[in-house]
């Protein structure tokens, strides 16, 4: 702790209920995964109607697809260590434990992301881009104390931390650890920002 207050986490686009009805789904898909999961058992142990349900998310992978975007927004927390290696460091390992967490909805989610278009635009705006933005968040912050020149950041570097642990955690037996975040972080995305000779 350097007492630095943590960034607020980007608002929820849901309301008290929905988050409720996505909290349920989650914990539904964690015990019964995608293929197990039935609207009918959301409704029923969230105490709603399937009509509740349906009306705001049509099918159950635009439902799934929501409870996963809400289970990980904790993540889009801009860490505020201090440092540039502790901020990625931290980020690091919060996608570590939700992609541990949540694998088996990641695989379902990007296969039904990957057969529906309008999934995939959900995906982008609401996951993609929220990832974006916290980790440009985090390097410039890097910018503002010193530690990296602004020329040093690339449109592609801000995917390779987050992007490289939610694969790994979808190869069975290759799930990512600490020492997968320290070896991207320090020999992968800090030398690639300070070759530069910011």
């Amino acid at each position: 702790m350097n007492g630095n207050a943590e960034r607020d986490a980007e608002p929820s686009p849901w309301s008290p209920r929905e988050r409720e009805l996505l909290a349920v789904t989650l914990q539904l898909l964690q015990q019964h995964g995608y293929e197990g999961l039935t609207v009918d058992a959301v409704a029923a142990t969230a105490r709603a109607s399937k009509a509740t349900v349906y009306r705001r998310w049509p099918t159950k992978a635009e439902l799934v697809l929501a409870a996963f975007i809400e289970g990980v927004r904790q993540v889009a927390v801009a860490p505020e260590t201090g440092t540039l290696r502790g901020d990625l460091m931290r980020v690091g390992e919060l996608v570590c434990d939700q992609a541990h967490a949540h694998a088996s909805t990641i695989r379902a989610v990007l296969f039904e992301v990957s057969r529906n278009p309008a999934l995939n635009e959900v995906m982008q705006h609401q996951f993609v881009d929220q990832r974006r933005v916290l980790i440009e968040y985090i390097l410039q912050q890097a910018v503002n104390r010193g530690e990296i020149d602004a020329a040093a950041i690339t449109e592609e570097l801000w995917d390779v931390l987050p992007g490289y642990l939610i694969f790994r955690s979808m190869v069975s037996g290759r799930a990512p650890t600490r020492r997968t975040v320290q070896a991207l972080v320090d020999e992968v995305v800090i030398p690639s920002l300070t070759r530069h000779g910011g």
